[in-house]
């Protein structure tokens, strides 16, 4: 969601090693001759990053708004789980849906802690920031393979010793795939909690990059050929499983993001004033796309069931 770090005026360096591209809060050198312009060592003239002084302002209130929406639509959610249980039918089944709410939980509460380090610095230390970097994560990758296992086949239809054991494994998996988030992720400066803390060519990134890349470019990438080539795959989409991709198609574009960080911090790309600041802002805005799934999927799949209800009933939604 943006490139900088909350500074106070005793802080005006980071290491050249946090440049560009921190998720929440990335790092980047600031100039105090000019309190309204962030000045940026890209290993050319001086850039003013005119971003910075935006995503401090907007960040906060958005992760803000986005966690009051995903409590109340999660929470309507797990009600109407609760309350009408039969009502929840394949390809909207109870199983897949409560693991899909719980995803958006776990991910929601971890913004208002994020919020604050931005507004406020991160004064919590390493170890709280790993670990909000680890759960960040876990939800998710296990967001993305639940939407996967569930456009694939029929396994959430029932809650049966099979499914529970598929639901054991796959956060077993996601848990272990978020574990390199935490590696690299760390804090910059003693006040910001930073998603990439280690050389963009450290072996541990590569990895995460790569398992980042595959849940959120190629695994929608792969779906939606496999929904289009197979007609029992393309029957589930139209039957209403194709909802749950509304998560896969908000964090496409980070996933892309993430990519071109990489290009740009390679040098594979020409790294420039102007190029860096246009990413800041296009990165920035994809991962608050991506942020978006926790407060909009619930009501989704809210809107979905009632839907389904309503033409079941009456004939239409």
């Amino acid at each position: 969601m943006g490139n900088c770090i909350p500074v106070t005026p005793g802080i005006l360096e980071t290491r050249d090693s946090l440049d560009l591209a921190e998720i929440m809060d990335f790092s980047s050198f600031y100039d105090d001759s000019d309190s309204n312009d962030t000045f940026v060592d890209y290993d050319a003239a001086p850039c003013h990053n005119h971003f910075c002084p935006l995503f401090q302002r907007v960040a906060p209130p958005f992760l803000a708004a986005t966690c009051a929406a995903a409590a109340l639509g999660t929470g309507a959610l797990l009600v109407a789980l609760a309350k009408r249980p039969q009502a929840w039918r394949w390809p909207q089944s109870r199983a897949l849906v409560a693991q899909l709410a719980l995803g958006t939980a776990l991910f929601a509460a971890l913004l208002p802690a994020l919020a604050a380090g931005i507004g406020w610095g991160w004064h919590l230390g390493t170890g709280p920031c790993r670990l909000t970097y680890l759960l960040w994560h876990w939800s998710l990758f296990a967001q993305a393979l639940l939407v996967a296992s569930g456009s694939c086949g029929t396994a959430w239809a029932r809650w049966d010793p099979r499914s529970r054991r598929l639901a054991v494994a796959l956060w077993a998996v996601a848990l272990l795939l978020a574990t390199p988030a935490a590696l690299v992720s760390g804090v910059a400066a003693g006040t910001s909690c930073v998603r990439r803390s280690v050389d963009i060519l450290a072996p541990v990134y590569l990895l995460h990059l790569t398992l980042c890349l595959c849940l959120l470019l190629l695994l929608p990438a792969g779906l939606l050929l496999a929904a289009l080539a197979v007609p029992r795959l393309r029957a589930n989409w139209t039957a209403g499983a194709g909802l749950s991709w509304l998560f896969l198609g908000l964090w496409v574009p980070y996933g892309a993001g993430l990519a071109g960080e990489f290009l740009l911090q390679a040098r594979l790309l020409e790294p420039t004033c102007g190029s860096f600041e246009r990413f800041d802002f296009a990165l920035g805005l994809s991962e608050g796309l991506g942020v978006l799934h926790c407060g909009l999927g619930p009501l989704a799949l809210l809107l979905a069931w009632r839907c389904r209800r309503g033409a079941g009933g009456a004939g239409g939604c």
